[in-house]
C-alpha cells in the first residue's frame, strides 16, 4: 500500500514522513502558530500537523464530576475538560490563515478534526489528509465522514484495542471509494513511559492490518522515535514547540534544536539501513587487504617441504588463501622462495 499526502508517496521503500504536530503550543496566539510553521519548514519536517476542534464541538461547559480532569492528569490546573480544550484548541478561524503561510514556503499542512463540522471546512481548504487522533478512534461518524472525502487517513491507536481498530478500519474501507489508511502505534499518556511504547508492535502493522505503519511519539526525548523508524515507522509525529515557551503542550514536546537532531538521526539511520545486501560494500572494497592470506614466513630452498615453521597466515590479503593452507603443508617448493614472499600454488610441485 501507498498513500500520498502532498507531494510525498509513503510506502514500504519510503523515507519516514515526518510530522511536526503543533497541537496548543500556539498558546492562543496566531503569530506563534505562523512562527512554528516556520520554525518547522526550516529544520526540515515533512509536514505539520494542527488540531481542529472548538471547546464547545469536543465536550461540554460543566464542572460536574464527569467533566472535572483528574488530581493527577499533567492539565490538572485547568480544572474542567472545556478550560483545557478552549486554551489548547486552534480556532477555526486561524485556518485559512495558517493554511495560506504553510503553502507560501512550501510547508505541507494537515490537520486532525475532531467533530464532522471540522471535516467540512478542512475539506473546504484542499487539506491533503486527515489525522483520527487516538480519543476519536470510537467516533464512527467522525471516521465515516472523513472516509467519504477519500482522503488518506491516519489512526492513532492510543486508547485502542484490536476491536476498536478493526472497527475503524472497516468503516473506512466501506465509506471511500479509494482507502488509504496509515496506522500509528500510539501511547495515549502525557508524557509516555518508555515501558509503554511497544515499538515492537510497529514491525506488525502492516501484516495484521495491512496498513502503512506509523508512530505517534509522547515519550521524552528522541531515542524512541529514531527507533521506532528501524522498526518500519513510515509516518513519525512528534510534538513541537518554540524554546522558552510554556504551553499546554511543552511539557512533553521538542524544542526546534532538538526535533532537527531527531530529524538528521533518523535520515542518517535510513541511510545506514540500507538495503539487504550480502556483498562487500564499495567503501569497505579498500579494507578488503586486511583480511589473511599466505605468505612465506622463513626462506624456503627449491624441494624443501612447507611446514608451519615457514608458512605462516598473516595480513594483507595479496598472497594465497587461507583455506588452502592444509593442502600444501607437505608439499614441496618448486622454487627458492624468499620470506615475505605471496605464496602461489604455482610455486608448488603436484
Amino acid at each position: 500500500m501507498k498513500i500520498q499526502i502532498g507531494n510525498k508517496t509513503i510506502g514500504k521503500n519510503s523515507r519516514c514522513f515526518i510530522v511536526a504536530e503543533m497541537s496548543g503550543n500556539h498558546n492562543g496566539d496566531i503569530d506563534q502558530a505562523i512562527r512554528i510553521l516556520y520554525e518547522a519548514k526550516e529544520i526540515g519536517v515533512d509536514a505539520v500537523k494542527l488540531q481542529t476542534y472548538t471547546a464547545d464541538s469536543i465536550t461540554m461547559k460543566l464542572d460536574s464530576k464527569d467533566f472535572l480532569l483528574a488530581d493527577q492528569s499533567p492539565w490538572s490546573e485547568y480544572k474542567t475538560l472545556w478550560d483545557l480544550y478552549n486554551k489548547a484548541s486552534t480556532p477555526p478561524e486561524w485556518h485559512e490563515r495558517l493554511f495560506y503561510e504553510a503553502k507560501k514556503i512550501g510547508l505541507e499542512i494537515f490537520s486532525t478534526p475532531f467533530d464532522e463540522s471540522s471535516v467540512d471546512l478542512l475539506d473546504q481548504l484542499g487539506v491533503s489528509a486527515f489525522k483520527i487522533a487516538s480519543p476519536e478512534i470510537s467516533h464512527i461518524p467522525l471516521i465515516k465522514k472523513a472516509a467519504m472525502t477519500n482522503k488518506p487517513i491516519i489512526l492513532s491507536a492510543g486508547v485502542a484495542n484490536d476491536e476498536d481498530i478493526k472497527l475503524a478500519l472497516q468503516t473506512i474501507n466501506e465509506n471511500s471509494a479509494d482507502p488509504k489508511i496509515a496506522l500509528l502505534q500510539c501511547n495515549s499518556a502525557y508524557p509516555s513511559p518508555y515501558e509503554d511504547s511497544n515499538l515492537k508492535t510497529i514491525s506488525n502493522i502492516e501484516e495484521k492490518y495491512g496498513v502503512i505503519p506509523g508512530f505517534s511519539d509522547h515519550t521524552m526525548g528522541i531515542h524512541c522515535a529514531i527507533g521506532s523508524v528501524a522498526l518500519g515507522s513510515k509516518i513519525l509525529e512528534k510534538h513541537l514547540c518554540l524554546d522558552g515557551d510554556e504551553t499546554v503542550d511543552s511539557f512533553f514536546s521538542l524544542t526546534p534544536d532538538l526535533f532537527k537532531k531527531m530529524i538528521v538521526q533518523i535520515r542518517e539511520l535510513e541511510d545506514a539501513m540500507g538495503s539487504i545486501s550480502y556483498d562487500i560494500s564499495p567503501s569497505a572494497m579498500g579494507s578488503i587487504k586486511g583480511r589473511r592470506s599466505l605468505y612465506v614466513s622463513k626462506n624456503i630452498k627449491a624441494g624443501e617441504t612447507l611446514s608451519s615453521e615457514n608458512i605462516k597466515c598473516v595480513r594483507p590479503s595479496y598472497g594465497l588463501h587461507p583455506k588452502y593452507y592444509d593442502y600444501i603443508l607437505g608439499k614441496q617448493a618448486n622454487v627458492d622462495l624468499m620470506r615475505g614472499d605471496r605464496l602461489s600454488l604455482k610455486d608448488l610441485d603436484d
